[in-house]
């Protein structure tokens, strides 16, 4: 055994300090340890914030600038790939092996949903992972290490509700499967290390906001799941830290960045069958929209003080940040966007470039994370314009079964849905990311994400 105590990582996205009331079983545990702000990144996205708790790191270190950036060697936009690779520096678990190895005793660990799952340096894995066929079909799935894992896990559990993890019916069943596989993970395998993450408070806090009667039932559902975990991590006798990526904030306004940059002729497309494409390549600039920052494609000097003038004067853009200045907000990496724009408080960046929704891309109706050159939270909505959208679903869901090609194009294309965003740091630390943990002396030296792994070594007695 390693010579401190396993050690659980719960990552419960959106829970803040002032939202910890309402959680009774992780208000439980802090009372019996310690609880407080903790210091998050920019941008506070899950990839970013997980990056550095991982590693320990600052974006412009670990190279995960955000939850999709553009990759310039080949003129693509990719979000939410998973691989490990992406992550530069050394992570929690490969310390603590080298450590362990080191000192002759033995080590593992495991992943619940943690976001960089494939190649991921664990013995025990479990990520969602549908499957795609050659006909554009796709099926829902989860997939694991061992092989056998996430077979073992559904047989158990019930297939995992995928269309509760994103999308219009994202929502609790996800979250509570993901919490009782990680509780299964915990009793049958004991690894010293364990990261499970717990995506609840992402959905409604989005799409209505951070503020109203529905946020403290939220947070008691999050809570009962997470007290799942809570339950395994204590028959085990693993010490659990909780920590939250960041907090949400009320949007009111929508920035569109990419339209206004084809407005002024420096943004290109390509019209085609299935609607307008951006055109990496032949675009002078272009937005990499990610919830309140944006990162700015701009490789040519002078195109890119166009840019800057164009876009720093655009209602609800607080900051343009070019060059070595990136590195005030720990962005001055090579992956990230020539320029990058922070938000005002009560505004987001959303990332169509199309003038006429007639032109939209086809997938832009529909929940399609991987395709879209941005993230985009109207995936959260079912289009309230539609008359009949049940009947639709129903229709698209038969000639799905009945093996045609189908379209979910229910998504609606008006941003001003969305109530609830984040990306930048709070302006009360009680709205910002939190920390719960068993450990009565964790806040003292766990003020920040990047304290997270040190933590951890130092509980398992790795360090």
């Amino acid at each position: 055994m390693v010579p401190g105590c396993p050690v659980v990582w719960i990552d419960a996205v959106g829970l803040t300090p002032r939202l910890l009331a309402h959680a009774p079983a992780l208000a439980a545990l802090a009372a019996r340890g310690s609880s407080g702000p903790l210091g998050g990144v920019v941008p506070a996205v899950t990839l970013t914030a997980q990056a550095t708790a991982l590693t320990g790191l600052a974006p412009d270190r670990h190279g995960v600038v955000g939850n999709g950036w553009y990759r310039r060697e080949t003129g693509e936009v990719r979000f939410w790939v998973q691989a490990q690779a992406q992550v530069e520096g050394e992570t929690v678990e490969q310390a603590a092996r080298a450590a362990a190895r080191a000192r002759g005793v033995p080590f593992t660990a495991a992943r619940v949903f943690g976001w960089f799952a494939q190649g991921a340096p664990v013995e025990w894995m479990v990520t969602p992972k549908p499957w795609y066929g050659s006909d554009g079909s796709k099926v829902f799935g989860v997939h694991g290490r061992p092989d056998a894992l996430a077979g073992a896990l559904e047989r158990a559990l019930g297939p995992f509700p995928f269309a509760s993890f994103w999308g219009p019916r994202a929502g609790l069943p996800s979250t509570q499967w993901i919490a009782r596989a990680a509780a299964t993970v915990l009793r049958e395998h004991r690894p010293h290390f364990t990261f499970v993450y717990l995506p609840h408070l992402d959905y409604d806090l989005q799409r209505l906001g951070p503020v109203g009667a529905h946020v403290a039932p939220r947070v008691r559902e999050l809570d009962a799941a997470a007290a799942d975990v809570l339950d395994a991590a204590r028959a085990v006798g693993a010490e659990v830290t909780v920590f939250s990526e960041y907090g949400l904030v009320p949007v009111a306004r929508v920035v569109e960045p990419n339209r206004a940059l084809r407005r002024a002729g420096l943004l290109a497309v390509r019209d085609g069958p299935f609607g307008e494409a951006l055109e990496p390549f032949e675009s002078a600039a272009f937005a990499v929209c990610d919830h309140q920052i944006a990162h700015v494609v701009a490789p040519d000097a002078a195109a890119r003080a166009r840019a800057k003038d164009l876009l720093a004067a655009l209602p609800g853009v607080a900051r343009v940040l070019e060059g070595a200045a990136r590195g005030e907000v720990g962005l001055d990496h090579p992956r990230a966007g020539d320029l990058v724009l922070l938000a005002e408080r009560d505004a987001w960046f959303a990332y169509p470039w199309w003038l006429d929704d007639a032109r939209a891309p086809d997938y832009a109706r529909t929940v399609d994370i991987h395709r879209k050159p941005g993230y985009d939270p109207c995936e959260l909505f079912v289009d309230p314009a539609l008359r009949a959208p049940g009947l639709r679903v129903a229709r698209r869901l038969l000639a799905k079964r009945l093996g045609f090609r189908y379209r979910m194009d229910v998504v609606p294309l008006d941003a001003s849905l969305v109530r609830g965003s984040h990306g930048l740091p709070p302006a009360d630390p009680q709205d910002g990311p939190l920390l719960v943990s068993e450990d009565p002396a964790a806040t003292r030296t766990v003020r920040a994400l990047s304290d997270l792994k040190a933590h951890a070594l130092s509980r398992l007695g790795l360090a």
